[in-house]
């Protein structure tokens, strides 16, 4: 027996296929299923079975394409209910494919249906899938479905990941959250493990009782995209097959025709953005997790047109998109000399290092500072007297203290953040000058103890 793990870094998620003499099961794939067909076809196995651990959060599944193409059976928890054919998985209720025996385990708490998958070879337990049951150094959130079932959910995770442990040292861990997710309660680490080395060095297995569990699962819930409130239902009800990884190269003046009716997605990279965008572009730059955060900031799935250096790949871009449904890419502006030499209008703003913006604000040239970390980043520590508001938020309130007329230093971890948060600024009609390599923790460090917060 083989499993492979198929990662999509961005959403910090694995899918995992499994083989054995020639038979396949394939375990929450994601909405672009080619490189799930071709992993199977490397590997020489027929898909028997296409398992799905739960409603999924943060993409749309590709169960029911990959199921169709393949001709293998779609499985899902006994307690989704999806609209659509599939084979219920109920509690202990076991299907074989050749010598693999798959055991279905209803373990709640990161959703309610959420179903996990016991895999057992000639009689014997090999292999757990647990979704976002059982992680590698933690489990899955309970809130995602609303803080009003949080707890609820939280004492069912309890119990769920108790049973999971009570399983043999050697059987395979393989979750399909892990480490980048924000479907995680907590950091996670390795991407795979065994359920002995869970129960030795996992923390959610030190708490006293279920109390103290769901006291702590619920203390390290970190903000998620905007975006994930949209994926139940489309998992639910059943989306449509991944469109296609191709749009039309527009030319500067087929782009501006687009722009009353659509986002302008400026994914070049941060530093050509700050020198010439389009104006009310949003500067999000293509990186593993570009979909994710496009997701966050922008109404789901709204027209878009991509803007992209001649060098960056397109198809990458759609596809990280079309996992969360973002299907309404109208086309891609590769000719921004061209925008520029027929006399369309740019917008530029100012950036700065981390040695520049230190000496700003030590010397008070930097009358207002803006950090768009995450809370808990800015709960480690920041600068004094700056303002803060998670680079999200900023799409629905900037802070009133803050004065359009003045310089605005924004800065994030690493700058990537920040540039997102200088297209939304300057949308509002402000003036940023952005830390565009280089986090505040960086200028944390050259700072006196008198003006680190």
């Amino acid at each position: 027996m083989d499993v492979i793990s198929i990662r999509t870094p961005g959403l910090g998620d694995a899918t995992y296929l499994l083989t054995h003499r020639g038979q396949g099961l394939l375990v929450d794939p994601q909405r672009d299923v080619d490189r799930f067909m071709a992993a199977a076809d490397v590997a020489g196995v027929r898909l028997r079975y296409v398992l799905e651990t739960h409603l999924h959060n943060d993409y749309i599944s590709g169960g029911q394409e990959l199921s169709r193409r393949s001709g293998a059976d779609l499985v899902l928890p006994a307690a989704a209910v999806p609209a659509y054919d599939h084979i219920p998985a109920f509690h202990g209720e076991e299907f074989s494919a050749g010598a693999i025996t798959v055991r279905p385990l209803h373990t709640p708490g990161h959703t309610p249906e959420h179903t996990s998958y016991l895999v057992l070879l000639d009689g014997h337990p090999a292999a757990l899938f647990t979704g976002g049951s059982l992680l590698v150094g933690s489990a899955g959130r309970p809130d995602l479905l609303g803080m009003e079932r949080a707890r609820q959910l939280a004492l069912a995770q309890y119990r769920s990941v108790q049973r999971l442990a009570a399983l043999p040292d050697d059987v395979g861990l393989y979750p399909t959250h892990g480490e980048g997710s924000f479907c995680t309660a907590s950091s996670a680490g390795r991407t795979t493990s065994t359920i002995g080395a869970e129960r030795r060095e996992n923390p959610i297995f030190r708490y006293a009782d279920a109390e103290a569990f769901v006291r702590g699962q619920l203390a390290g819930l970190v903000p998620y995209p905007k975006y994930y409130a949209h994926m139940g239902p489309a998992n639910l009800f059943g989306a449509a097959p991944m469109p296609p990884l191709t749009v039309p190269e527009l030319t500067p003046a087929q782009a501006d025709a687009l722009r009353p009716e659509a986002w302008v997605v400026d994914a070049r990279p941060r530093e050509a953005f700050a020198a010439g965008h389009i104006p009310g572009a949003m500067g999000i730059e293509l990186a593993d997790d570009f979909g994710v955060w496009a997701g966050w900031v922008l109404p789901f799935n709204s027209p878009l047109v991509l803007a992209l250096a001649p060098e960056q790949d397109a198809e990458e871009a759609l596809r990280q998109l079309g996992r969360i449904g973002f299907d309404q890419v109208r086309g891609v502006l590769r000719d921004m000399a061209g925008w520029q030499a027929a006399g369309l209008p740019l917008e530029q703003y100012e950036t700065i290092d981390v040695d520049g913006f230190a000496r700003a604000v030590e010397s008070g040239a930097a009358r207002q500072v803006l950090d768009v970390r995450a809370p808990g980043e800015w709960n480690e520590g920041h600068i004094e007297g700056s303002l803060h508001r998670y680079v999200p938020d900023l799409m629905t309130a900037i802070p009133a203290a803050l004065d359009p007329a003045q310089p605005l230093y924004v800065g994030c971890a690493s700058g990537y953040r920040a540039t997102i948060a200088a297209g939304i600024l300057q949308r509002a009609g402000y003036r940023p000058v952005v830390l565009e390599r280089g986090g505040i923790p960086d200028v944390l460090e050259r700072l006196p103890a008198t003006q680190r917060a």
